[in-house]
């Protein structure tokens, strides 16, 4: 059933196709976050928190076809078997960007979820503002990992 997940991917690399769909995705997170962040700032905080919540479902979903499709094929040390890069640092990136996305699923979980109370303490700018930042990290060391796995 899951065996299309070890097709070859899109971007001409040596990536399956399930990491090629993932990281376009997570490319275009950060981006559709600004426009998100947008409806805000125009006051249309409904329509500004309907969409925030979708994108961190969409997100939510795609972390966990991630995980599955790791899984499925082997996990970091069969990816490691074609990089011409060293596993010492290949993990040490690898860390570094587990890191950044458990904090940022936290924070972007923690701002969804009390978004109401943070507004009453003026709070709520500022969390979505580090939720950004966050998600334009985890693109920009994803895409650092994608780098070292699968292109040297």
């Amino acid at each position: 059933m899951l065996e299309f997940m070890n097709l070859p991917g899109f971007f001409g690399t040596r990536a399956p196709l399930f990491m090629d769909i993932v990281s376009l995705i997570v490319a275009f997170l950060p981006f559709l976050m600004l426009g998100v962040i947008a409806l805000a700032r125009i006051e249309k905080y409904k329509l500004h928190a309907r969409l925030q919540g979708i994108l961190y479902v969409i997100s939510v979903i795609v972390v966990t076809f991630f995980e599955i499709g790791v899984r499925f094929v082997g996990g970091f040390k069969s990816f490691m078997e074609e990089s011409g890069v060293g596993h010492d640092y290949a993990f040490i990136v690898l860390i570094f960007h587990i890191m950044i996305s458990v904090m940022t699923l936290i924070i972007w979980t923690t701002t969804l979820f009390m978004a109401k109370k943070q507004l009453q303490l003026g709070k709520h700018k500022r969390a979505g503002w580090l939720t950004f930042v966050g998600v334009s990290m985890t693109m920009l060391t994803g895409g650092w990992v994608y780098m070292i796995l699968f292109v040297y």
